[in-house]
């Protein structure tokens, strides 16, 4: 069978070249190449999930079954909150966070509380160290399936086989489709099976959730094509020395992105925190002078944080300034500006 090809193409005029440049010699747009794939035009549509799509039949809207659409609850309190009440059948939802945050064991904790059959596909890990991981959330069950792989095509296959009512893919960096020539994690093989994933979900009424590798800037690694191709964008912050961890919807075509998810890092796993300002000012001392506590509305939930402040005098040959943490330092100098009229 004959491969897909890689090639490099401007994002400015369209020229493809067989080599990486930093300038296209075309239009003479800088840093304007990236990785894509060229070949057979059924190949293609094969690789990219394209030749499973039935073609589309009109209708009225108010012929469409509304109940379909449903999202089902995930079990998870904090999840369901983000998601708007839970996953939505035949959506494709992407997770993405730094490493070590604590990814997959809410997806694991998902598992455990799903009702219905599951599959966990890890490209990353061994099913043996995925197996010690749930033991210790308590994520043992009988319909929770587990399969190590990293081609897209027995990944595919094992869907067929198990026939899952979610499945889990961790990471869709670390998948590969043998169709195309090149390595897992690079431009064609991240667009590609995304869009594959995605054709699979919407055929099958299966949702999926894929794990998604950020760069060092925080954004999610890969082409931004793979945000737009997905219905949710969802991620998970936090800092690995503390055990608060914060959820949020990027993108979500079902519901708000105004939702927070909050959540505690336990040696049991991740916990649910219905009762943020609890946690918040926990540690906190009253009386205590420059420190205030005051609401603060996130999506539709109030909370009660801490706000402190330290002055101190500047020497006379240096000038003074400001700094702020977790404030933007733009609005805190008109907040300030407000305060000395």
């Amino acid at each position: 069978m004959v491969k897909l090809r890689t090639v490099y193409r401007c994002t400015d005029c369209g020229v493809a070249y067989p080599k990486w440049a930093g300038r296209c010699g075309a239009c003479g747009a800088w840093n304007s190449l990236v990785e894509d794939v060229e070949g057979d035009e059924e190949l293609i549509s094969i690789a990219t999930g394209m030749a499973l799509v039935p073609p589309g039949e009109p209708k009225p809207i108010d012929a469409l079954d509304a109940k379909i659409s449903k999202p089902k609850s995930t079990g998870v309190e904090e999840l369901d909150r983000v998601l708007g009440g839970g996953l939505v059948p035949g959506s494709v939802t992407l997770l993405g966070g730094e490493p070590g945050i604590g990814k997959s064991t809410l997806l694991l904790q998902l598992l455990a509380t799903w009702s219905g059959k599951t599959l966990y596909v890890t490209a990353e890990e061994s099913a043996q160290q995925v197996r010690l991981r749930a033991e210790r959330l308590d994520a043992i069950k009988p319909d929770l399936w587990l399969v190590a792989e990293m081609s897209l095509t027995n990944i595919v296959n094992a869907i067929d086989q198990v026939k899952p009512q979610l499945v889990i893919i961790d990471s869709i960096q670390a998948i590969a489709d043998p169709q195309l020539n090149s390595a897992p994690g690079s431009v064609s093989q991240v667009r590609g099976c995304a869009h594959r994933l995605v054709q699979e979900a919407k055929a099958r009424d299966l949702p999926i959730v894929l794990v998604g590798h950020v760069t060092k800037d925080g954004g999610l690694a890969g082409p931004r094509v793979l945000e737009h191709v997905v219905d949710t964008v969802l991620s998970f912050e936090g800092e690995r020395h503390h055990a608060l961890r914060l959820l949020r919807a990027v993108k979500h075509r079902f519901g708000s992105t105004n939702e927070l998810g909050l959540f505690e890092m336990t040696e049991s796993g991740l916990r649910s925190v219905p009762d943020a300002s609890k946690l918040f000012l926990a540690d906190r001392r009253s009386g205590v002078p420059g420190s205030i506590v005051v609401p603060a509305l996130e999506g539709h939930r109030p909370l009660l944080i801490e706000v402190q402040a330290l002055t101190n005098l500047s020497p006379s040959h240096v000038s003074p300034r400001r700094s702020a943490q977790g404030v933007d330092a733009g609005r805190l100098a008109m907040l300030l500006a407000v305060l000395e009229r």
